[in-house]
């Protein structure tokens, strides 16, 4: 049987396929930018025919589910992520989400070893005349929820970009079960402009970066800035692996800035997992044999990572305390993103040699009108550790960069209250000093602190 005959053999409708979804299942529904759509809405119509389908999903961009809409009373369909997105914190405020705890490299061995995977439904591109289906956008751990699978449809789409490998980007026509047919719209990250603290926090990392050195860069304006900055930049020879690509490392690429003329993996090509973006940052990916999609155990793996000389990556993070505790992903208890790769990079780069990792947040937030502090000197009540204080380094805000690596408790104490907010450094010396971390001999003290970078 020829390929085509085997994709016709197996073409279905959508509510034919969700047919052999169970009472009970696990479900899973992709990730990222791709996430099922006619599926899920096909599913959500059997609503009142099935009880306790656990559905799972990864940073879910296109919206809240139609099954979650569906079933306000969770008894039918109950959502699960891992890192969410803003659709996904909605439903989770909601009492509609629920969150699941990872370090990203290790998620497909998750599915491999741990998770249970009853039917999954992953968004591909058209098949290739070897017969093959493109993860396009979201490779991260799409091969191994294919490889657990007990039954495996495939949402194609028309409108994906084919994303080459790298390794484990595809699964062969011979190894689907179902194949759906749809044409929905990828969504697109929207475009968040650098405040004027984002740009002041970039200029301090750029500073930083050195020509022939290799970039990560997380979600966000400032991260976004880095990489803006880096493209107009006369930085030369960089290189890219990474988790996430953006439309800011599009624009470092077309500028002339990228070549990986000097990394010890994937040289001369980009490396990562999956792309959130414009339609301008798909269509640069599409094809395009300078980069090279992976699965999240190789992009994210700190050993592979720290391969590579002089990696620079760069995160946004919540807030921190005075012992050098990170929270990336919650607000209090209220869970708003995730691990994600953050821990993975920040492990990885400092293994790296010369490698740096910036952990960085503006030093204050607006709270009902009233500015807070986002160093702390105890993180919130609830907040989530991402970071312990023994894998931080590089802390940065809009005030300075300093170095929390090889240093005591009162000497952590010092250099963060060096690039707080000079409104809350009196107040964050009272409780470093009630906290016992404090020396008398500080240089940073109560109405004169001097910012110092503690760079050593």
């Amino acid at each position: 049987m020829s390929h085509a005959d085997e994709y016709r053999k197996k073409r279905v409708t959508p509510e034919e396929a969700v047919r052999v979804v169970r009472s009970g299942d696990w479900v899973e529904y992709g990730q990222f930018a791709l996430s099922a759509v006619v599926l899920d809405k096909a599913l959500a119509a059997r609503r009142d025919e099935l009880l306790d389908v656990k559905i799972r999903a990864t940073t879910r961009a296109i919206g809240i589910p139609e099954t979650v809409k569906a079933d306000p009373t969770t008894e039918h369909f109950a959502y699960h992520n891992v890192h969410f997105s803003g659709h996904d914190r909605k439903a989770h405020d909601q009492g509609l989400c629920w969150f699941i705890p990872i370090l990203y490299h290790e998620v497909p061995r998750y599915y491999r070893e741990n998770c249970e995977v009853d039917v999954a439904m992953m968004p591909v591109s058209p098949m290739d005349r070897n017969g093959y289906f493109n993860f396009s956008l979201s490779n991260s751990h799409s091969r191994a929820i294919c490889d657990k699978a007990k039954t495996l449809i495939v949402e194609v789409n028309a409108g994906l970009p084919v994303c080459l490998g790298g390794r484990e980007e595809s699964v062969h026509v011979s190894e689907v079960d179902l194949i759906v047919e749809s044409d929905w719209k990828v969504p697109e990250l929207p475009s968040i402009a650098p405040s004027e603290v984002d740009r002041k926090i970039a200029s301090l990392i750029v500073d930083e970066l050195r020509n022939d050195c290799c970039i990560q860069l997380g979600i966000g304006g400032m991260p976004n800035a880095v990489g803006s900055m880096i493209a107009q930049s006369d930085l030369k020879n960089l290189g890219i692996h990474t988790e996430m690509f953006c439309d800011s490392m599009m624009e470092m690429a077309l500028a002339g800035r990228v070549t990986g003329a000097c990394k010890a993996t994937d040289r001369g090509k980009i490396a990562y997992t999956f792309c959130l973006g414009s339609r301008d940052c798909y269509e640069f990916l599409d094809r395009n044999p300078m980069c090279a999609s992976y699965p999240v155990d190789y992009t994210n793996d700190p050993f592979i990572i720290s391969r590579n000389d002089n990696v620079i990556a760069i995160n946004n993070c919540v807030e921190i305390d005075l012992f050098g505790q990170v929270c990336s992903e919650s607000s209090g208890t209220r869970q708003i993103s995730g691990t994600g790769g953050q821990v993975d990079f920040t492990y990885g780069a400092y293994r790296s040699k010369g490698g740096k990792a910036f952990l960085c947040m503006s030093s204050t937030f607006e709270k009902k009108g009233t500015a807070v502090s986002r160093i702390k000197p105890l993180l919130s009540e609830g907040a989530i550790v991402t970071d312990p204080r023994a894998l931080v380094s590089y802390v940065v805000t809009e005030y300075g960069i300093v170095n929390l690596k090889g240093k005591s408790t009162w000497e952590r104490a010092e250099a963060l209250i060096s690039i707080a907010h000079p409104d809350f450094r009196d107040e964050l010396v009272r409780e470093a000093e009630r906290m016992g971390i404090w020396r008398r001999s500080n240089r940073a003290n109560s109405s004169t602190a001097t910012v110092v970078a503690f760079r050593r």
